[in-house]
């Protein structure tokens, strides 16, 4: 059986930005027919929001561009997602630093800053909405889309997909 590439996308607590990434990188998957080759998770670097449903502002900006969030649950970032992920996608610095802490040395280099990704976005990280309102979910979803499109890109010419 083929390798399936592993992406996790990972923020503070799993219910606003990661789901959004993992939401929207799926349906990118999906319509660039290739979905048979990854393995697609989001989760948080704390236990925040332990099996609690996404945002519903996150919900409900990405229910307008088609995606449905409504099934994904929160869930904290383990050792074991260090070994199993092939790339570990972090929402901003302070995430990527406390998945560094949770990997090994070598597990170190599959960990980056999503953001490095995007193509129209000069911005390193992702920043969290939770605490304004629905334009700075729309924002965030604008970036993520950009950065899940230079992800794909990149991934299908590094593995001839």
């Amino acid at each position: 059986m083929e390798h399936k590439i592993g992406v996790l996308f990972v923020c503070l607590g799993n219910i606003c930005r990661s789901p959004t990434a993992e939401g929207i990188f799926t349906e990118k998957v999906e319509a660039s027919g290739v979905s048979d080759r990854f393995v697609i998770d989001s989760a948080g670097t704390h236990a925040y929001h332990i099996d609690a449903p996404p945002d519903t502002r996150a919900q409900q900006v990405a229910k307008a561009r088609g995606i449905d969030l409504s099934g994904l649950r929160g869930r904290q970032a383990t050792e074991d997602d260090m070994a199993r992920f092939d790339y570990i996608l972090a929402m901003d610095n302070t995430n990527l630093n406390n998945l560094e802490r949770l990997a090994s040395m070598d597990e170190r280099q599959k960990i980056s800053l999503f953001m490095s990704y995007s193509q129209r976005f000069d911005e390193d990280e992702v920043p969290d909405p939770y605490y304004g309102g629905i334009s700075g979910y729309e924002m965030v979803s604008d970036m993520i889309e950009d950065a899940a499109e230079g992800l794909l890109e990149i991934l299908r010419r590094e593995h001839r997909i």
